[in-house]
């Protein structure tokens, strides 16, 4: 009876006060004390937080990466894309010629989402990941919803369109192919963005010389038929037209031996020099070793229209001249352009400008800006517009004044007092000279594992905002603004040869860099799997050549 006694006042005291029950339940364990039966009345006390909705668009290297890096289990994740996948875009001209296959480079965006989320240590929980094989059409800002459309006929019970909510929106679509409204690309030409592309463009390869092959075609017919047009001497233009060289002169000329003379390989470039963007070092061998491998590079030959046939050219070297090149497949890979409902988007959310700049550096609202006023909210403008700070450096001036100063004429520092017009222009000398980052595989993925960070850290920077000054509304940023760190990049020139450009203005071109290329790539693949795969490609392809079958 005391022992009975005993629990009776036992199992009152845990409902009187519940939260005593795992000290208890502790204690009987360490003493080894017997089995004790209860149930979770403490459990009823414990706060529910309701996750936040954070809806990711695209699936390409921004979204990829932050899914990879997010590991808040605070957030409900709903990927919305038309493709199920991530595919590893650097490696897309070696898809359109079978040195990798289409499925090495791939990699379901719900393998990614479970082993990344799934593979936490015991103190992290997993993230949520839903997804939705769709598009977004339209972005509601003012009432976070986004509309999307299908892409699959037989989906939703007929249903094409939905709508999804959201907390947190994450924009990583990437960009579209600009043609530059130029009449005949869209109906013309072959684009190389996605996957799809790189296999469209394969079979075309394939076509050309098979309809080459046919003993009726003269021998005019034949030369256009196997003159290969690549508009664009970008690195994509350049590692295609590298790739197709290759191919033709390593696997294709030994299966069709009769037309192999005739096959032409053509370069066109609206600057006076392709890989601009390059060392001028990479830009002359570049050049140099097309000529010797026989690929026409035609500089200063800006594209004005496009036929089922010809392709008509803008000679900027020759007085302007419209010359007129016969083409058995063109391909186009020069320019992106912005989304429409991306444009839209920006429209209703606005952005910082420089009323809002003068307005909180103002303090004392008399109208005008003295040195002192802006040099106070300084710091915050350079953290907030880094290309303050390196137009400051590039000109060589010690400080805003002299920015300032600039734009008012040759008067004192001390008494320089602005009005909104007149910064303005100072600014504006600024913006002209600002360079966008490049819409490169490197740039998105960085920008996906920022944002993954702020996600984890949300909590904290909202109690404690670590960004800079906010010019509209109150307090500060959150976060620090995106920081790019270039980490290098490498062109493909073809003939294992490839040239590298790494950091601290160090250049490479050889078959040396060909291998830290294969190792660089190799490593970067999203999963084991893809990377096993792709190995296996080039080794393949060493061994036995390129396949030349149109599948």
């Amino acid at each position: 009876m005391t022992s009975f006694a005993f629990f009776q006042r036992l199992s009152k005291s845990f409902q009187d006060h519940p939260s005593h029950l795992k000290l208890i339940l502790l204690c009987t364990t360490v003493t080894g004390g017997g089995l004790l039966a209860y149930s979770d009345a403490a459990s009823s006390e414990v706060p529910v937080t309701e996750k936040k909705k954070v809806v990711v668009l695209g699936t390409g290297w921004a979204g990829t990466s932050f899914l990879k890096n997010l590991n808040n289990p605070r957030y409900e994740v709903q990927v919305v894309s038309p493709r199920n996948y991530f595919a590893f875009t650097p490696l897309l001209p070696s898809v359109t010629c079978g040195t990798v296959e289409a499925r090495s480079i791939v990699e379901p965006v719900r393998n990614i989402a479970k082993k990344d989320f799934s593979s936490f240590s015991s103190e992290q929980k997993e993230v949520d990941v839903l997804f939705s094989e769709a598009e977004c059409v339209k972005i509601d800002a003012e009432n976070r919803k986004i509309y999307c459309r299908s892409n699959m006929n037989n989906n939703l019970n007929g249903k094409e369109e939905f709508v999804v909510d959201y907390d947190y929106l994450i924009i990583a679509v990437g960009a579209n192919v600009n043609t530059f409204n130029t009449p005949g690309v869209v109906e013309n030409c072959h684009f190389l963005k996605e996957v799809e592309d790189a296999q469209k463009i394969r079979r075309t390869v394939i076509d050309c010389f098979e309809r080459a092959n046919l003993p009726n075609l003269s021998e005019e017919e034949k030369k256009r038929i196997l003159h290969f047009a690549i508009v664009g001497g970008g690195p994509t233009g350049v590692e295609f037209a590298a790739s197709l060289h290759d191919f033709v002169n390593e696997d294709m000329i030994r299966l069709y031996p009769g037309i192999k003379d005739l096959v032409k390989i053509t370069l066109l470039e609206a600057g006076d020099h392709i890989l601009s963007m390059f060392d001028k070092r990479i830009t002359a061998f570049a050049e140099d070793k097309f000529q010797r491998d026989g690929i026409d590079v035609k500089t200063g030959s800006m594209v004005v229209k496009v036929t089922d046939k010809e392709i008509s050219t803008k000679e900027l070297k020759n007085g302007g001249e419209i010359k007129t090149i016969p083409y058995g497949m063109a391909v186009w890979s020069t320019g992106i352009g912005t989304r429409p409902f991306i444009k839209d988007f920006m429209a209703q959310i606005g952005q910082e400008d420089i009323a809002a700049i003068f307005k909180k550096a103002d303090k004392n609202n008399s109208g005008t800006l003295t040195v002192k006023e802006f040099q106070e909210a300084m710091n915050d403008i350079c953290e907030r517009y880094p290309q303050l700070e390196l137009y400051l450096k590039n000109n060589q001036m010690r400080g805003i004044a002299d920015l300032l100063k600039e734009a008012k004429g040759d008067v004192k520092k001390e008494s320089i007092e602005l009005n909104i017009e007149e910064l303005k222009t100072a600014l504006s000398k600024v913006d002209s000279q600002m360079k966008f980052l490049p819409a490169t595989a490197q740039v998105a993925s960085q920008q996906g594992t920022y944002l993954a960070k702020c996600f984890n850290r949300m909590e904290e920077c909202e109690k404690n905002p670590e960004g800079p000054l906010r010019f509209r509304g109150e307090g500060r940023h959150r976060f620090k603004p995106f920081r790019y760190k270039h980490l290098g990049q490498f062109a493909p020139l073809g003939g294992e040869q490839t040239a590298a450009q790494l950091p601290g203005d160090w250049v490479s071109i050889g078959h040396s860099s060909q291998w830290l290329w294969y190792s660089v790539y190799a490593s970067k693949q999203v999963s084991w799997r893809t990377r096993a795969l792709v190995v296996t490609d080039w080794t393949r392809r060493f061994i036995f050549g390129r396949d030349s079958s149109r599948i």
